[in-house]
């Protein structure tokens, strides 16, 4: 259920439509287009269809909604390169954009800075903690010290099965999940 409805079953676009986006973990860019096209494209594809007969001033509002989103997430500057062109954390901001084309209210992450240097995970982490200003956010995530950082809330899951539940605090106190997770006891 999401705001009182049941989702089961629904598509991808259906989930945008009701406010649900998500960002997966492997990018999904169109590397030839600019770093502005590839939003402005996922601005456009949820708000209408493009045809000879949309306004211009349609198509600017496409553009500078795509404009603001790449100022949330840091890539004004570079809005002209091609997506193909920007280094791995980069194109995971320029994901999330995508994913907050549709101005969702819950947004999903799924692994967002599998792969980074420590550096472009404290730039996904702030943006993380800007984004969550304004939308909850649901982040699946290995990097502990990030989820800690982010969080009110935590899901601690293992092989599929609830391991803990609670507050960041409740997490680090947790004996299973140091067993587990935080490299405390025997494995």
């Amino acid at each position: 259920m999401f705001d009182g409805k049941n989702i089961v079953g629904l598509k991808q676009h259906q989930f945008a439509k009701i406010g649900i986006s998500k960002s997966f973990q492997i990018t999904n860019l169109f590397p030839a287009l600019s770093v502005l096209e590839n939003v402005r494209v996922a601005v456009q594809s949820l708000h209408s269809t493009y045809d000879l007969w949309t306004p211009r001033s349609k198509h600017l509002e496409w553009v500078e909604r795509a404009e603001s989103l790449l100022e949330l997430v840091g890539l004004q500057d570079r809005r002209t390169e091609s997506a193909g062109n920007l280094a791995h954390g980069e194109q995971r901001s320029l994901e999330i954009a995508l994913a907050l084309a549709c101005d969702p209210k819950l947004l999903l992450l799924d692994e967002p800075t599998a792969g980074m240097s420590p550096e472009e995970t404290r730039m996904i982490m702030n943006l993380i903690l800007k984004l969550l200003e304004h939308r909850t956010i649901g982040l699946v995530e290995h990097k502990m010290k990030l989820i800690m950082g982010v969080s009110d809330s935590i899901i601690v899951l293992h092989q599929g099965q609830l391991l803990a539940q609670g507050t960041p605090d409740d997490i680090r106190a947790n004996e299973e999940v140091k067993r587990v997770y935080l490299g405390k006891g025997n494995h």
